[in-house]
């Protein structure tokens, strides 16, 4: 039985009913020219027939045993549980599609099965199709399931095999290495153990101690603080049942024509626009705030050679600009606070920091678990990721992807989570959130709004 790392395993500690853990990637494809209606439908069909699975999609959760809990291959397998096909009635709006997408990633994916769903939303306008495709956060990270994408779909409109994620060879970073037994190697490996665990405490000790330092004020606005929003805003408190998606989208020549006139990088530009965004949304609900907006931001901790499945990242906290109507202002300020938060991590082990993100996400589901979080400050006002992805056009039998936008989860304490990605020439914003965070279409419409302001003023 393959052990779970620690951030693996905190997803399953932190899940609830309110607040399940799976990620998805919700993907809006055009039909091929002159194909039949029955496309969608017969594709379905197709994806059934291919039942060989590979890891992760093979494995389910073992919570029990000898060495703790970990990944198991299922004994057991039906297709009809994890491929649907949903079709409405009448043609349905891109919205209504999203709505359906909303609802299948509310309930928990059952623990007795592999932990994935693939849905294929037809009878879209436009002879368009979707797919919603959810696994278990545990499962892989955003630049995991990109590789996903990468590999299961293809840049030529005119291949026609179809290759289901579920089904991809494992890659080389999952397979186990064997090797034959050796004194030495085995006396280096324990003394690289050792003085690995050594720095990681170290890393740790440093993450904490500089939060400390802030905190009583010895130092000033060297590191934004953990659980210190001000008050309680509609996107903070306590998850709740239910959940609303919403999405836009920026052509990505559009956002390097920005970049290059700003001397700014893509994320220098999307936070300002959220950040903008999110100032609108606050004061148009009664919710203003006069103070920086903190956001939660995950890291990429992997290296160039690291194929390894499951979760290697961290989570930075970004302090954004303060409130203003210049967004060039917005640009300069964020772009000191990412210049800082990338020294923080760059000073620290890997393992530090997935060990301290996974210490507070502990925290705060503690906070959580004690129904505080509508009482004490949460750690931050939402998440925001960005996970790049391909840069050229892709296709699934023919049908072309003209959108994707990542659903993701909602961690403790905060109500939504933002999450871009990159693919085929567009910058695609996913926006997911409970169901009683009010008016989320018109949140993601001040984020295009703000991109355009920002680009006639340039």
């Amino acid at each position: 039985m393959r052990k779970l790392s620690a951030m693996d395993l905190a997803f399953f500690i932190a899940e609830t009913e309110d607040s399940p853990k799976h990620v998805a990637g919700l993907m809006l494809f055009r039909k091929p020219r002159n194909s039949r209606a029955n496309f969608g439908r017969k594709l379905v069909e197709e994806l059934k027939t291919h039942q060989q699975l590979t890891e992760p999609f093979n494995l389910v959760i073992r919570f029990t045993g000898l060495t703790g809990p970990g990944w198991q291959p299922c004994s057991q397998f039906d297709i009809e549980q994890h491929v649907f096909y949903h079709r409405t009635a009448k043609t349905c709006s891109w919205k209504e599609a999203r709505e359906l997408a909303a609802r299948l990633h509310e309930p928990l994916m059952d623990r007795s099965r592999p932990l994935w769903e693939y849905h294929l939303i037809d009878n879209i306008e436009k002879a368009r199709f979707a797919v919603y495709f959810k696994v278990h956060h545990a499962y892989a990270d955003g630049m995991t399931m990109t590789g996903w994408l990468n590999e299961s779909l293809s840049p030529s409109a005119e291949d026609l095999h179809l290759r289901p994620p579920w089904t991809m060879p494992v890659s080389r970073g999952t397979r186990e290495k064997k090797t034959a037994f050796s004194l030495s190697k085995s006396v280096q490996a324990l003394s690289d153990l050792t003085w690995g665990q050594a720095l990681t405490a170290g890393g740790m000790a440093r993450l904490g101690a500089q939060q400390v330092l802030e905190r009583t004020g010895l130092t000033r606005q060297n590191v934004s603080l953990q659980f210190n929003t001000a008050h309680e805003t509609p996107l903070t408190g306590s998850a709740t049942p239910g959940r609303k998606i919403a999405t836009t989208f920026v052509p990505m020549d559009d956002v390097k024509a920005l970049c290059t006139a700003t001397r700014c990088t893509l994320n220098h530009v999307a936070l300002a626009c959220i950040d903008g965004a999110l100032h609108r949304y606050l004061e148009e609900t009664g919710h203003a705030v006069d103070h920086p907006i903190t956001i939660q931001m995950p890291v990429n901790l992997r290296t160039g050679d690291d194929s390894v499945s499951g979760n290697k990242l961290g989570v930075a906290l970004v302090e954004l600009a303060n409130p203003t109507n210049d967004p060039f202002r917005r640009l300069q300020e964020i772009g000191h606070s990412l210049h800082k938060v990338k020294q923080q991590v760059a000073n620290v082990r890997g393992e530090a920091m997935q060990q301290y993100t996974v210490m507070t996400a502990l925290a705060g589901e503690l906070i959580e678990k004690m129904k505080l979080s509508n009482r004490i400050p949460t750690n931050g006002y939402t998440l925001v990721s960005n996970v790049p992805g391909p840069v050229h056009p892709l296709y699934m039998k023919g049908a072309k992807l003209e959108q994707i936008y990542p659903i993701s989860i909602l961690v403790p304490g905060l109500r939504m989570n933002i999450t871009l990605f990159s693919c085929s020439g567009v910058l695609n914003f996913g926006i997911i959130a409970t169901e009683d965070v009010k008016s989320l279409d018109r949140l993601a419409s001040y984020i295009r709004e703000e991109f355009d302001l920002l680009q006639e003023l340039t």
